[in-house]
């Protein structure tokens, strides 16, 4: 299996890194529009089944060129490329992964649906930690109820260290820390889809220490495509991101005083948007690199053999400081890593354009993910 990487920043290194390791694996290109950066990436991994390459994802016909001999494209760039290289993974017939995390553009990914089953390939939006592995943990543990009645998903990435003002530190890029705070979050409320505006419903939820009491509000993106499948199904189902509390409450004042607004602004003779000078400060003071921590935990009640009973997923993981490696990057890269080698192994044998919640089945994806040591733990009550 050959694979085509992206992107060479965090969630593109993390995707080598696993790549490298995983039994199968013939070669990987390792893409980047700075080929130095690509280097450098692939030199601290140190793997010879690593080659880097300079390209500009902007540059289709490029794309194309780049696809080509490999048996699965994975894109670690913005969301904003997904649906161009889609399509580029069409004129191929490569199968293709991306990181996802925008409704629209996973719209506009599934109006490719007839041409990807036409051609024989498979493209998985959405992969990654959520949307992505905790969307598969919801949809295959509700297959394992008679009826349920609600599903609730929780996920968060946090400084194990937080520091005001917002206790929360960059895990990814800014551009997907404000999609996700920005617009709607799809939800189903009473059996029936339902969009609620994002960094809302502010509620409470508990982890074991030092995290304690924590707190989790809507936020656009992760629910992917669970409220369509589930609708009608059950009463009740969301998303929520955690963080330390205080969080939403002082980013939703940015949010309400424009901060993230792409109207110009004229400042003395430059332009420039509010929301590009948002994403500057937001890097300069959100930036680190102290040890972070991924919190899950997926709920679904509902009735089976004729009793109530509730399913639990949880999931800590923290920093790995022998690999080096976040836990946003494993938890995010190695998921997706994982699904892209069950497309090209065919464990995964549908084709056409479907997110994990869709296709991913459950057991041998929590079996990869043990052997690289994210412990989803699984509780009935």
């Amino acid at each position: 299996m050959k694979f085509l990487i992206l992107g060479s920043g965090l969630m593109g290194s993390a995707l080598a890194f696993d790549l490298a390791r995983s039994k199968g694996v013939a070669g990987i290109t390792l893409a980047d529009a700075d080929l130095t950066v690509a280097r450098t990436t692939a030199e601290k991994i140190g793997s010879p089944l690593i080659k880097p390459m300079a390209l500009n994802v902007e540059y289709q016909d490029d794309v194309v060129a780049a696809m080509d001999s490999h048996d699965c494209a994975i894109s670690a760039v913005s969301y904003r490329f997904n649906y161009a290289l889609s399509l580029a993974a069409l004129e191929t017939a490569l199968h293709f992964c991306d990181l996802g995390g925008n409704d629209e553009v996973v719209q506009r990914q599934r109006s490719l649906d007839r041409r990807a089953r036409e051609r024989g390939i498979t493209i998985i939006p959405n992969c990654g930690l959520a949307p992505g592995m905790a969307n598969v943990l919801a949809a295959r543990g509700a297959e394992l109820f008679d009826s349920v009645d609600r599903i609730a998903v929780r996920v968060g990435g946090l400084p194990q260290t937080p520091k005001p003002p917002f206790n929360y530190q960059l895990v990814f890029s800014v551009e997907g820390l404000v999609n996700e705070y920005s617009g709607l979050a799809t939800t189903i409320r009473d059996s029936r889809i339902a969009q609620l505006q994002t960094l809302t419903e502010i509620e409470t939820i508990e982890f074991p220490q030092p995290f304690g009491r924590l707190e989790a509000f809507h936020t656009s993106g992760g629910a992917s495509l669970l409220p369509e499948m589930f609708e009608g199904k059950v009463r009740h189902l969301d998303y929520k991101t955690i963080r330390y509390p205080g969080h939403c409450e002082k980013f939703k004042t940015l949010m309400d005083l424009g901060f993230a607004s792409s109207e110009p602004i004229m400042a003395g003779s430059n332009v420039l948007t509010s929301r590009e000078m948002f994403f500057e400060l937001l890097r300069r003071k959100l930036a680190g690199d102290d040890p972070d921590v991924v919190l899950l935990r997926v709920t679904i009640a509902g009735f089976r053999k004729g009793k109530e009973e509730v399913l639990e997923f949880n999931l800590i993981d923290s920093f790995d400081k022998n690999d080096n490696i976040t836990a946003m990057m494993r938890t995010t890269s190695y998921p997706t890593s994982v699904i892209a080698q069950m497309l090209t192994s065919g464990t995964i044998g549908t084709h056409g354009v479907n997110t994990p919640e869709q296709c991913v089945p459950l057991q041998p994806f929590l079996s990869e993910l043990r052997e690289r040591s994210i412990a989803i733990t699984e509780t009935w009550k």
